[in-house]
């Protein structure tokens, strides 16, 4: 029996032949992504999945689902941030609270869930909390390379520490590694030009620093010094006017202050939604009728 005489294989591309050598699945949009054509993004080099369950226990928006009222309440809130025309610094947001346990992350992952929401904005949420983070675990995304290796590292690429995820719009850094003088780094040339340039080179972009609290740690009033705007986020009937006046002292530095009024009590004679929030000129503590519930 004779053997058929095999035919020459076909030339193979460039393409081709470097997919063999390297893995750009990484670089792959989901092919549910609804993004419009044309819509600038990043090309980070990990992806993840966001846990909508997680999101759901804990009280969150959740991605596709008909708005409710924290999604009516964190409409109000974006609609004060994103200022049209503004300079860039106004696109990075250092959300942070005077003490622990007053709902930062919660109202920093509610806000980057609602402004990815929009038709031609790119969120990127970064958990600036070296010293106990927990946005990527609220958001069922594994740790890894974050913002500090970039700022401690000239070698690393910040833009390859970013994770995309499958909510549009919506990407995430990790905290990364913790080092004893991290808030040195923070306050260093690097870490001014390596977070400018997360919102400068991507004009569609908006960063959202979740940091620890302001009397915690010094970390806010670092990052303060490179935000545009910061939104304090005050806890009804917990938070004190002494902390409220010595954290807005402390993170003077950012241009703008916002404060945004969490956990109050529901009041049916008034609308379901609208946080009290505003610019102080002063550091007074205004009780309101409604706000932001956890």
């Amino acid at each position: 029996m004779n053997a058929r005489r095999a035919s020459p294989l076909p030339a193979r591309s460039l393409l081709e032949r470097a997919a063999d050598i390297h893995d750009f699945a990484s670089f792959t949009r989901p092919a549910t992504d609804p993004r419009p054509a044309g819509r600038p993004i990043s090309t980070p080099s990990r992806f993840a999945s966001i846990d909508l369950d997680a999101l759901r226990n804990a009280g969150c928006i959740i991605p596709g689902e008909p708005a409710g009222m924290i999604a009516e309440e964190f409409r109000l809130v974006k609609r004060h941030l994103l200022q049209p025309g503004g300079a860039a610094r106004d696109r990075l947001i250092l959300v942070t609270s005077a003490q622990p346990g007053e709902g930062k992350t919660f109202c920093a992952v509610n806000l980057a869930l609602s402004m990815a929401s929009e038709r031609d904005i790119e969120v990127l949420l970064v958990d600036a909390d070296f010293t106990r983070p927990g946005v990527l675990a609220r958001l069922g995304v594994p740790e890894g390379a974050g913002l500090m290796d970039a700022v401690t590292d000239p070698a690393v690429d910040v833009e390859r520490c970013i994770v995309r995820t499958d909510v549009r719009g919506l990407s995430v850094m990790p905290a990364g590694r913790i080092i004893h003088d991290g808030n040195e780094y923070l306050a260093s040339a690097r870490a001014a030009s390596l977070l400018a340039g997360l919102v400068e080179r991507h004009p569609s972009r908006v960063v959202i620093l979740d940091s620890p609290a302001v009397l915690a740690a010094s970390i806010a009033a670092d990052l303060a010094r490179h935000a545009g705007q910061a939104l304090l986020v005050v806890r009804a009937d917990r938070t004190v006017e002494a902390d409220i006046a010595e954290a807005i002292g402390l993170i003077g530095a950012c241009p703008h202050i916002r404060l945004l009024l969490n956990d109050a009590a529901f009041n049916a004679r008034r609308r379901r939604f609208g946080p009290h929030y505003g610019a102080p000129q002063r550091p007074p503590f205004v009780p309101g009728e409604h706000g932001l519930v956890q």
